[in-house]
């Protein structure tokens, strides 16, 4: 019944920009978060960035602060990811969570996220 849906990955030259996009389908909860987490090959899954769909608070990582952005629509569910002046080591898998239990304390654990989509590849040649 619920499910994300992402789109808009890619192969990108180091330096370059590209955009993701994030779809909840059939929302049971009002209050939620959506974020996006990635994955490279041979690493553990981690926290890229998320934002409360209810008040718009931003969080992201370290690596991607300055450099990517997070956005949301929250009439149409959907999240986007703005990434600029990517760089090989963005290479990743890029997931789409939701939850509606994430708190400020707990935005980085993907534990805290109830759906994710089935991943979107991304890939920056150097």
């Amino acid at each position: 019944q619920v499910q994300l849906v992402e789109s808009g990955g890619g192969l990108v030259q180091a330096g370059g920009s590209l955009r993701l996009s994030c779809t909840l389908s059939r929302p049971t909860f009002s209050n939620y978060a959506m974020g996006w987490f990635r994955q490279a090959p041979g690493k553990e899954r981690g926290f890229v960035t998320t934002i409360s769909m209810s008040f718009g608070s931003a969080y992201y990582a370290d690596s991607v602060k300055g450099r990517f952005t997070i956005s949301r629509d929250s009439a149409k569910n959907t999240v986007y990811l703005h990434m600029n002046s990517l760089k090989p080591e963005d290479t990743a898998v890029y997931y789409c969570a939701a939850g509606d239990r994430v708190t400020p304390s707990t935005v980085t654990s993907g534990d805290e996220y109830d759906y994710w989509g089935k991943g979107t590849l991304v890939t920056v040649s150097a």
